[in-house]
């Protein structure tokens, strides 16, 4: 079961539709999707990249149908996926009929670029009939023009009433399955875009920040915009637009999802001290050798690197597994209890080790085995440390008494030593 927090456990309830197996909206875990980069024709190369981004977290994939060969292409890969698959269409009627044909789990449609009315409500006509669901895929890069000049510009409103009037069109021919997306290249707009589109519709909404660019840059530009919803409750299923290698953004979701505790964690959850003058190790140097080392693993636990024994293990107490530098060696533990302490050179090896024998055999399993003397040697490790280096390495509170020194002054009034 995924912890919740605060706002986050208050969901904006939806109707709920199924992309294949998958169902979105309805109080059902939030999904994550991305989008494959080669020619949807490459059928062996589409697949590899699909089973990729199945891999790091995807739950349904987005290909492009944009010619009679991608169509075929589908044709032969929604058979073989993984995950359900989502055709994406813009501006040929014909390629959105084809992929149906094809047998894809879902259509995206821009209302921006597919605008003739006949056509949507054929396309719509179609997936009610073979119930296949459709996204609304509202873009603030490509409005239509009428709209566009109606608001005066790519607002949040703007991009509500899109979706809005596409809406009306399925409306007409009884077809409901439909989720929306209101996306911008404007974190700010992209956040009211989907406040406003929360209130006025009741389907599901995919998050997204469409064209955020390449990391780190655009990972930070789609969790601003993406995180702030899901805390708020809204959204029910994301994507990271990124230029870079799609499984970037497989991950980056799922990642995302687990750290609000919204879906249940199954990768490697890293996490690393800042370092300080106390440090015993290149902090930055083994946490990257660990994160590289278990990453590939699958191993779905919180893994702590901390630089010294003096605050390490207390820290990270919540870490299901552990280490922390003292003295050339590192202090193994699990669950704040340490259970063996290794050789400095032996530290990120100890992790993987002890990480796999966790998934292997269970926490309380590997408590049982911990070594009784381990605790003790950590113990005089922390001591001699705190000997040779004290309790404030950084000056912290050498500072803070200068600071209060200086303010308890009168103005104008010298120090006693004649200093500033």
């Amino acid at each position: 079961m995924a912890r919740t927090f605060g706002p986050v456990s208050q969901r904006r309830q939806t109707r709920q539709i199924h992309v294949g197996q998958v169902a979105v909206g309805g109080g059902a875990p939030v999904s994550v999707q991305s989008m494959t980069t080669t020619k949807t024709a490459d059928v062996e190369g589409t697949l590899a990249q699909i089973y990729a981004l199945a891999g790091a977290g995807a739950d349904i994939v987005r290909c492009t149908c944009n010619e009679a060969e991608a169509a075929e292409g589908l044709a032969r890969i929604v058979p073989r996926s993984p995950v359900p698959i989502i055709a994406d269409i813009h501006f040929h009627v014909e390629m959105a009929l084809a992929a149906l044909d094809a047998g894809v789990n879902g259509l995206r449609l821009n209302p921006g670029n597919l605008r003739k009315p006949e056509e949507i409500k054929l396309v719509a006509s179609e997936c009610r009939d073979r119930g296949v669901p459709v996204r609304i895929g509202v873009n603030a890069g490509s409005l239509h023009p009428e709209i566009y000049k109606r608001f005066g510009g790519a607002t949040p409103e703007a991009l509500v009433e899109s979706a809005r009037m596409e809406l009306a069109f399925f409306d007409e021919v009884g077809f409901e399955d439909v989720k929306i997306s209101v996306k911008a290249s404007s974190v700010p707009t992209m956040v009211e875009a989907y406040r406003l589109a929360s209130e006025t519709f009741d389907h599901p909404l995919h998050l997204g920040v469409t064209e955020a660019g390449p990391p780190p840059a655009g990972l930070i530009k789609g969790t601003a915009g993406i995180a702030t919803l899901l805390a708020e409750g809204i959204g029910d299923t994301i994507r990271y637009s990124l230029t870079a290698d799609p499984v970037e953004e497989a991950r980056a979701g799922r990642q995302l999802l687990e750290a609000l505790g919204l879906r249940e964690r199954k990768g490697l959850d890293l996490i690393a001290c800042p370092s300080c003058g106390r440090a015993e190790i290149d902090v930055i140097g083994v946490a990257k050798a660990a994160q590289e080392a278990l990453e590939g693993r699958n191993i779905p636990l919180q893994v702590a690197v901390m630089g010294c024994v003096v605050n390490g293990p207390g820290e990270a107490r919540e870490a299901d597994l552990g280490i922390a530098a003292g003295r050339h060696k590192g202090h193994l533990f699990i669950k704040r209890k340490i259970i063996r302490v290794v050789q400095e050179d032996q530290m990120v090896e100890a992790l993987v080790a002890e990480a796999e024998r966790i998934v292997a055999e269970g926490i309380e399993a590997r408590l049982a085995l911990a070594d009784v003397g381990a605790a003790a040697e950590a113990e005089a490790d922390r001591r001699a440390l705190l000997e040779a280096k004290g309790d404030d390495v950084n000056r912290s509170e050498e500072v803070v008494q200068l600071i209060r020194r200086k303010l308890a002054r009168q103005p104008g009034e010298a120090a006693p030593d004649g200093k500033s």
